[in-house]
């Protein structure tokens, strides 16, 4: 199982943050809620988003100027709905079977999913305040 090293908001401790879980992650010194932000592939994207937590799947490409400028908003939403969002991150260049599953003719688009199941979608780089008000709505 792969995990990223991220530093706990609350207390700045190094924490590895596992791709899968069964449930969320934690940080070991002071036990707040860690941002979960992590990337999956065509191979892993079923166990990557098999949790209860609401997730969000950026499908996203290098070369995209849009994606690029989504990013840290997705970044933010992760660290300010630590322990309710977990942020998961699509390359449709690496992974075309995600992208025909969402049929991603256009990107960034986000979908959100609760269960292993679609629940909404976000075509298109949106506004801080928009992307926050959809994640607000569905927690």
């Amino acid at each position: 199982m792969a995990a990223d090293v991220v530093s706990c908001p609350s207390c700045g401790a190094k924490n590895r943050v596992p791709t899968s879980s069964s449930g969320k992650p934690a940080c070991a010194k002071c036990h707040a809620d860690l941002p979960w932000l992590v990337d999956a592939t065509d191979a892993d994207f079923a166990k990557v988003t098999d949790t209860s937590r609401l997730v969000l799947v950026d499908l996203w490409a290098p070369w995209c100027g849009p994606c690029r400028m989504v990013a840290p908003i997705l970044e933010k939403l992760a660290r300010d709905f630590a322990g309710s969002l977990k942020v998961v991150k699509v390359n449709v260049d690496g992974s075309p079977a995600i992208s025909q599953r969402f049929n991603a003719s256009s990107i960034p688009m986000l979908v959100f999913m609760r269960d292993g199941e679609a629940i909404d979608t976000v075509i298109g780089a949106q506004p801080e305040h928009v992307l926050r008000g959809a994640v607000e709505q569905l927690i």
